[in-house]
């Protein structure tokens, strides 16, 4: 399916939306807000901004929650991805984005590529990987399956899904039984280290090789390459974050990093890799329930009074509703109204029946979006927006922690409007009289309050083609690395190990549904294909269910015979992709074409009781022939 532009705002009467003008689409827009936080207050109103617009949009929207509705309830598609990774580092090291820069990938020893796909999911990133390969860098690629990224690696670990925890423990106990664990490192700066090393005693290698299904040899080699290394990168991506118990998930890796002193230096680091061009931005710019922009935490009265007084308002102290809480909050009446930014949480969210029911429930809903999407297509108003990338002005932040320039190349079609003008027309109407002279005004205003970001004029970031954070400093530049003081004579707060426990897949494998769906990204698409429907490429074979030879000649199935694939929780039908890098039991599919096959009708809505993130990868499935009708 292909989606056409929003060119003209639309709004909703007798259920069907109708095109309407600009006045009209904003006073419903502003008059549904204001009808809903009189009745029900500021807490019922929930912000979803995007994680592909640009850093101001992302600070307005979350400054338009906080002082226009007076509630912390705003996040991002990071809720879906990254905030394990996030919760993970933060909690670690305080702050929550990866450690090393791109160039670093290229200068290291190792690279341990830990349930990323890279080479397909992060095609750019990719390249510094071969670029630090060619120079002789040797790569583990720790993944249930044999990707295209595992086929470059000099060795593959080919772990049964969601038992990252008991490698990454065998991998540790390895290094301390060999001796090769840096104990002045760990002295100096860190905390827990005894307790860890009692924690992970259990998991010796002829133990994990049981649960994990990966030999003994293959986790002692990782472990004492990884630990001997001079230098050496652990990158992951949505393998380890979208499971149910992924911020412990992040936190195994963590502890390797920490056990062998590889962070904060140049070489040696960690790096979640980001799907969406901006979702580091988003965070960065406090469009998360818990964090004020430049990543303060808003518990911490001296960054709130900032706040308040450049804002000259009050702001609650406390954490707003992450994206799975407001959809929980839907499904009880507790939020009623909502500002979706860019997102279409219809056919990104697990178990999507579950996430349409409960937007259903809203009593209003206003999307602001340059496509008509399935979640659009709920709305009572419809705004349309600007394209970001080359409708826009503004800065970006990658996942290396990078802000660069964007500027406006094209006018937005039809009607369309720059998505910080609409906020500040419906700001307006609810009693915040807002304006800005384009996009760099916003930036002063965050850089004001952001010490992470106040040496990056955009005269700077044009000069110097992008800044990494934290830059405080209009004259000089920090380390490309996050943490160095941890290598300090007074290494300041210590990073303290975390002392996890296993926990298996919460859906259950049994005779019913025998087999483990697991999903993730190819390379000819982009997230629920709204984008890149639109665009033909060789390469895009729309949605399959990805089997192995042997499960493929077990099921009685042949390459392109269409069969229904069921979980606990829905059903769909696909056409079948024989793929020998898969293991038997272990299918796969993606969530690139919602329109056809809807992937998301079948993974678990179980989330990560810390960052709020769904077990994308691991549901629990059936594969049946379809009876022939005569």
């Amino acid at each position: 399916m292909s989606y056409d532009r929003l060119t003209r705002p639309l709004v909703r009467e007798d259920g069907v939306l109708r095109e309407a003008s600009w006045e009209e689409a904003l006073e419903r827009a502003a008059e549904g807000f204001r009808r809903n936080i009189e009745a029900h207050g500021p807490d019922c109103f929930a912000m979803l901004s995007c994680a592909r617009s640009t850093n101001e949009m992302n600070y307005v929207g979350q400054k338009f929650t906080r002082v226009v509705v007076g509630t912390n309830n705003v996040d991002s598609c990071n809720r879906t991805c990254h905030a394990p990774s996030v919760a993970g580092l933060s909690a670690v090291f305080g702050s929550g984005g990866g450690t090393s820069s791109y160039q670093e990938v290229e200068d290291t020893d190792v690279i341990v590529l830990w349930g990323s796909a890279a080479r397909n999911a992060h095609p750019i990133f990719f390249h510094h990987v071969l670029k630090g390969l060619k120079k002789g860098a040797r790569m583990f690629a720790v993944d249930p399956r044999r990707t295209g990224t595992a086929q470059w690696a000099h060795r593959w670990l080919g772990l049964n899904v969601g038992t990252d925890i008991p490698l990454a423990h065998a991998v540790a106990r390895e290094i301390i039984h060999a001796g090769l664990h840096n104990r002045p490192f760990i002295e100096r700066a860190t905390v827990g280290f005894e307790e860890f090393a009692a924690s992970v005693e259990p998991w010796t290698l002829t133990v994990t090789e049981q649960v994990t299904g990966v030999p003994a040899e293959a986790i002692r080699e990782l472990a004492h390459t990884y630990a001997r290394a001079d230098r050496a990168q652990l990158v992951w991506t949505l393998g380890i974050t979208e499971h149910h118990n992924a911020t412990d998930n992040v936190r195994a890796l963590i502890n390797l990093s920490l056990l062998t002193g590889h962070v904060g230096r140049y070489g040696s680091g960690l790096s979640p890799l980001r799907g969406q061009n901006n979702v580091q931005g988003g965070g960065d710019m406090g469009a998360i329930p818990n964090r004020l922009p430049g990543f303060q935490d808003i518990l911490d009265p001296t960054v709130r009074t900032r706040f308040e007084q450049a804002w000259n308002i009050g702001i609650k102290p406390q954490y707003g509703l992450n994206l799975t809480q407001m959809l929980e909050g839907m499904a009880e009446g507790e939020v009623t109204t909502c500002y979706l930014i860019g997102e279409n949480p219809v056919q990104s969210e697990a178990d999507s029946l579950a996430c349409v029911k409960r937007l259903s429930m809203l009593d209003h809903l206003v999307v602001q979006d340059i496509f008509l999407t399935k979640t659009a297509q709920m709305a009572d108003v419809v705004l349309p927006a600007s394209a970001a990338w080359c409708e826009a002005d503004g800065t970006f932040t990658n996942s290396e922690r990078r802000v660069q320039r964007v500027r406006k190349a094209v006018e937005p079609p039809g009607e369309a409007r720059d998505d910080i003008w609409i906020m500040c027309e419906i700001a307006r109407r609810l009693g915040h009289d807002w304006h800005y002279d384009g996009a760099e005004e916003v930036w002063n205003e965050l850089r004001a309050l952001s010490p992470a970001h106040q040496g990056m004029t955009y005269e700077r970031l044009a000069e110097l083609q992008g800044i990494q954070w934290p830059c405080p400093s209009l004259t000089e530049l920090e380390p490309p690395y996050l943490h160095g003081r941890l290598w300090t004579e007074n290494p300041g707060p210590p990073a303290p190990f975390g002392i996890l426990k296993h926990s298996p897949p919460v859906d259950l494998l049994d005779e019913e549904y025998p087999l483990r769906l697991t999903t993730g990204r190819r390379l000819d698409s982009y997230n629920t294909g709204v984008q890149s429907s639109g665009f033909a490429s060789p390469l895009r074979r729309g949605e399959t269910i990805e089997l192995c030879p042997e499960d493929a000649l077990k099921l009685g199935v042949a390459e392109g015979e269409e069969v229904r694939i069921t979980s606990r929780r829905g059903s769909v039908i696909a056409p079948v992709y024989i793929d020998p890098a898969l293991r038997p039991g272990l299918v796969f599919m993606t969530m690139h074409f919602p329109d056809e096959v809807d992937t998301n009708a079948l993974t678990i809505e179980a989330t990560c009781p810390i960052a709020g993130t769904a077990e994308f990868k691991a549901a629990a499935v059936r594969v049946e022939k379809l009876v022939a009708v005569s």
